[in-house]
């Protein structure tokens, strides 16, 4: 079932009519239908499905029980559902009011702003809309005003006609005019600063609230270059595009597209009927009607005679992600571009003491203050994701346990959503690392790459097809703790033979300081064997024979095209990779006959977890 026809949730505020029941087959036995919300998420006033195995559902437990994938890859930046779909049916004046903008409101109300688009169904002779002012004012002759009820003398009164569109930033101070019949489409919010109300009473008998000190916060009082009916479309903005679709039932009466995997397809039926196909499944349609096609359903078929709004989300223009990195020491955050260039970053030591939830908030409000510090509008930031050392379940977004950072099930996304509100994804920093690298550094040109971290510990990640594999159950890869011998070593994690045992800055050390017979360095070690000193070329001999172990096992397990070495010991990879690739070369299965992987060096350094952070 791909193609959803949707039942509205139906408003009767006080300035409304009764055209959208009558003329539009709005199902509502109420006096007064000001408005129909055609396509809504929005908890003040769902839409429900009305057809197929899904009718009864709303249209967001139609989502959560199909999951985000049916509102397509455009839409990952979004926390909530992106749109809120109406028709609008004004009977009377509406009040002059103002939306803010996405950083006032989750700030200040706790859901998106609202930028929005009218699209004119009908009007009566004479009628108008206010849209802006008519001439710069000051923010105290804007108070002034609205305190002597005298603004509409420098409002901006536009008159309007069928077939206008007007697109409505945020920040606009704005009132639809009686007389006039609207399909909006606008960001998902219900949030309104109401300035000047005529002086009318709600049905308590009491005037409606205004929210003064609220819209002179928010409101632009600059005068709005009119946009609209443009080309190629009605509207475009980073929270929509709006296209016109018409069919006279004649010379054009049958129009073909497709739903993509990028963004799902809401169709507003303005007028006429007809039919809408999509895998052999077809749905009517009538004036007024509202239907809903998930991302990816493929080819798609409407006929008949019709005027229709289609709305889809593009891409957003030159994006900002968001990267953090907590680690046992520090904390890093760093904001990356479309093009995986670090902007800006900043560090600052962790406190061990604060608890995990404090930690949390402390690093979302920095991400916060580094968006403002480098003036990235929060809107702009499509999303954040977080590294974190330990077992993570990155479907929850929770932090199931971590031994660096001594956290066990910290819901780490969901707390950091509080502070900032992105999407906010989640992974084992050895993962981010390792998609850094293959995002942006040695492995970007490939799809399929494993990294080793030798640092402390060894680590890394194991990406394929450009995404983290983690198998089918939490927790990643933990290249370090594959056995290489037998009741070998004793490993940290408690079993015998890791390589981490063999191959970690520790293990080295112990084996350089034991053949010297007093504490190395690793510089040491690796310069004494260039100077021909036997003992320590025994060591790296041993040392390079178990590391090389290990990266034949991965990759006669994975087949990567690339093997990355990171980590602290990492400025040394060019004096392994030569006995490893010989190793690779003799040892992984099918040899020179079959397509050996390259072996390369990270060239990002700690950048890499900020970047592959952001690449979550």
């Amino acid at each position: 079932m791909a193609i959803l026809k949707l039942k509205p949730a139906c408003k009767d505020y006080l300035w409304g009519g009764h055209r959208l029941v009558e003329e539009y087959n709005v199902d509502y036995d109420g006096p007064v239908c000001a408005e129909a919300w055609e396509v809504s998420c929005h908890p003040d006033g769902p839409s429900v499905i009305e057809n197929g195995p899904y009718a009864g559902l709303t249209l967001q437990e139609y989502i959560d029980r199909n999951g985000r994938e049916v509102l397509g890859t455009h839409c990952r930046r979004f926390r909530d559902f992106p749109i809120l779909t109406k028709f609008i049916d004004a009977r009377d004046n509406l009040s002059i009011q103002v939306h803010p903008g996405n950083g006032f409101a989750l700030q200040h109300e706790g859901q998106y702003g609202k930028t929005e688009m009218w699209y004119i169904l009908d009007a009566e002779p004479g009628a108008f809309l206010y849209y802006g002012f008519r001439q710069e004012i000051s923010r105290e002759e804007f108070a002034r005003r609205i305190r002597e009820n005298t603004l509409l003398e420098v409002l901006n009164a536009v008159p309007v006609q069928k077939g206008d569109a007007l697109f409505i930033e945020s920040g606009t101070l704005h009132a639809i005019g009686k007389g006039i019949l609207i399909a909006e489409i606008q960001q998902n919010s219900n949030v309104t600063y109401r300035v000047y109300d005529y002086g009318r009473v709600g049905k308590d008998g009491r005037k409606r609230d205004l929210h003064i000190e609220k819209a002179l916060a928010v409101t632009n009082r600059v005068p709005i270059v009119r946009r609209g009916s443009g080309y190629p479309h009605v509207a475009d903005c980073d929270y929509f595009t709006v296209d016109k679709l018409y069919l006279d039932g004649n010379l054009t009466y049958r129009m073909q597209g497709t739903v993509y995997d990028t963004s799902f397809l809401s169709i507003l039926i303005l007028d006429g009927e007809g039919t809408i196909s999509n895998k052999g499944e077809k749905v009517t349609y009538r004036k007024g009607d509202s239907l809903f096609l998930p991302a990816g359903c493929g080819d798609w078929q409407i006929e008949g005679c019709c005027d229709a709004l289609l709305t889809t989300i593009r891409e957003k223009a030159s994006p900002i992600r968001a990267g953090v990195t907590i680690g046992s020491s520090e904390v890093r955050i760093g904001l990356v571009g479309d093009r995986n260039e670090l902007i800006a970053h900043k560090r600052y030591p962790l406190d061990r003491k604060k608890a995990p939830l404090e930690t949390i908030g402390e690093a979302a409000q920095n991400t916060l203050d580094l968006l403002a510090e480098n003036e990235v509008p929060l809107d702009q930031c499509i999303g954040v994701g977080v590294g974190v050392p330990g077992t993570i379940d990155r479907r929850e977004g929770r932090v199931i346990y971590s031994n660096n950072l001594r956290w066990e099930d910290v819901p780490l996304a969901s707390e950091f959503g509080k502070v900032i509100p992105c999407p906010v994804r989640i992974a084992n920093d050895a993962d981010c690392a390792a998609l850094g690298e293959a995002a942006a550094g040695a492995g970007k040109d490939v799809s399929d790459v494993v990294m080793f971290t030798l640092g402390n510990g060894v680590g890394g990640g194991i990406i394929l097809k450009g995404e983290i594999f983690e198998g089918g159950i939490m927790g990643g890869s933990e290249l370090g703790h594959q056995v290489i011998r037998v009741n070998g070593r004793q490993c940290t994690c408690g079993r015998k033979g890791c390589l981490e045992a063999y191959v970690s800055l520790p293990a080295l050390l112990r084996s350089g300081s034991q053949a010297a017979g007093r504490d190395v360095t690793a510089k040491e070690i690796f310069d004494g064997a260039r100077k021909g000193d036997i003992a320590m070329q025994e060591v790296l001999e041993q040392y390079t024979l178990m590391l090389g172990q290990g990266i034949v096992n991965i990759v006669n397990m994975f087949r990567p095209q690339m093997i990355i070495l990171g980590g602290l010991l990492s400025e040394y990879a060019g004096e392994l990779s030569g006995p490893i690739m010989e190793m690779i070369s003799e040892d992984a299965f099918g040899g020179n006959q079959g397509k050996l992987p390259e072996l390369k060096t990270a060239v990002l350094g700690s950048d890499a977890g900020l970047i592959g952070a952001a690449n979550l």
